[in-house]
């Protein structure tokens, strides 16, 4: 069985059904299940399929729309070696405080084997296999100049539709 399908089927097991079925693994691979986006993402929070240049979550609070983006980080950090991600927010603060250590943050979603290294003074994430990821404030863009970057990531300042 193809791995999506397997996924497919993991999630959509009823309670009872996946209690019995997570008992066959011990602490260790229980704590990886948790890890793996595809099996507990809605379709919505998935990136889309094919070529895209921008994908855009226009939701409201509680969405995921966190989550979603550091599960996007996370996998192109883990498939790109050299990859350099802009991880970019109304501020500092809050790149840091939502989008790298938050509840739904990339230090909190990603395996403990796996997960990156922060380094706070230099807004610096760097995963074991060498991608890295630099937070930058919105509010300062001319920060964006100079560094090379493959992907990036934005997330949220919230204005009204007048300013």
């Amino acid at each position: 069985m193809p791995r999506s399908d397997r996924l497919t089927s993991i999630a959509k097991l009823k309670i009872s059904e996946y209690d019995r079925f997570i008992g066959w693994f011990n602490a260790k691979e229980q704590d990886e299940i948790g890890t793996h986006w595809q099996l507990w993402a809605r379709k919505e929070q998935l990136p889309p399929e094919g070529d895209w240049r921008t994908w855009l979550i226009m939701a409201g609070r509680g969405y995921g729309k966190t989550r979603a983006g550091a599960e996007w980080v996370r996998a192109v950090a883990h498939r790109d070696p050299e990859a350099r991600i802009a991880l970019v927010s109304a501020s500092l603060n809050e790149a840091r405080a939502v989008m790298v250590e938050g509840q739904s943050g990339i230090l909190a979603i990603s395996p403990p084997t796996r997960r990156p290294h922060f380094e706070p003074s230099l807004r610096r994430l760097t995963w074991p296999n060498g991608a890295q990821a630099l937070l930058y404030s919105a509010g300062e863009p001319e920060m964006l100049r100079g560094p090379q970057h493959s992907h990036a990531c934005r997330t949220g300042a919230k204005r009204s539709l007048r300013q």
